[in-house]
């Protein structure tokens, strides 16, 4: 079975698996493969962000720490395999790992997206299982970022992301279902831009007005001055970010 061919591809929903805390960004300008990519993966445990072409990518990429980019070659304007060349010239994705997609299987180009710099090459179609070993063959051989640990400090609060339980100066906070699911989302990408819809629990709300309350009440329960956040911070047009000590 190929990604192409069906949605069924296994798993009923989320696992702790291998994926969680590493966040990949796919580039393709087929809506259906990306979305379909997206929700494999997610299911995988990642977090996955897409982008429809090369200069989406690149704005994304300079906002956010990627753990893995997936490509395909072909795109209209820049190529997969131009971008390919921006990741590895630009000192800030220079080791981010990069895995191609493409309807072209030919030997001459593979050896030219190996020679740009990519760390694998995948034709289509393809089955989505051997695309997540890829990856966590990629993710193994090119080391990745550490993953979050169980507990983050931020000045006199500590939360626990086994437990979903959050302290400060060691007295207990109550936390709702929503607002816990959001601080670990947040504390699993610690130091990067979270979008702010992809945090919202509820697809129908298009306003994300239920996020920004949430972190309006996380921000009383975490920080000295809910007002001038310093730990659950804001980053404009994008969204949130979490920046522990």
């Amino acid at each position: 079975m190929s990604l192409t061919e069906s949605r069924s591809y296994g798993r009923s929903g989320p696992i702790a698996g291998p994926g969680v805390g590493r966040h990949l960004l796919i580039v393709d300008d087929d809506d259906r493969i990306r979305e379909l990519l997206k929700e494999f993966l997610s299911r995988e445990g990642y977090r996955v962000t897409g982008a429809a072409h090369a200069a989406a990518a690149k704005r994304m990429m300079e906002l956010i720490e990627f753990d893995l980019v997936v490509l395909d070659v072909m795109m209209p304007g820049e190529s997969g395999l131009d971008l390919t060349t921006w990741v590895r010239e630009k000192a800030e994705t220079s080791k981010t790992p990069v895995l191609l997609l493409t309807a072209r299987g030919d030997a001459e180009d593979r050896i030219e997206g190996l020679s740009r710099g990519a760390d694998d090459y995948m034709a289509k179609p393809f089955e989505p299982r051997e695309l997540v070993l890829r990856i966590e063959a990629i993710l193994r051989r090119t080391g990745g970022k550490p993953l979050t640990p169980r507990e983050i400090k931020l000045g006199a609060a500590v939360f626990d992301m086994e437990r979903l339980e959050l302290t400060r100066d060691g007295k207990p906070q109550r936390l709702t279902e929503a607002e816990a699911q959001l601080l670990k989302t947040l504390a699993l990408h610690a130091h990067a831009p979270v979008e702010r819809m992809s945090l919202s629990p509820d697809t129908a709300d298009i306003t994300g007005r239920a996020v920004d309350v949430q972190v309006t009440r996380l921000r009383r329960k975490l920080e000295a001055d809910p007002k001038n956040p310093r730990y659950l911070q804001t980053v404009r047009g994008v969204g949130y970010m979490l920046a522990p000590d």
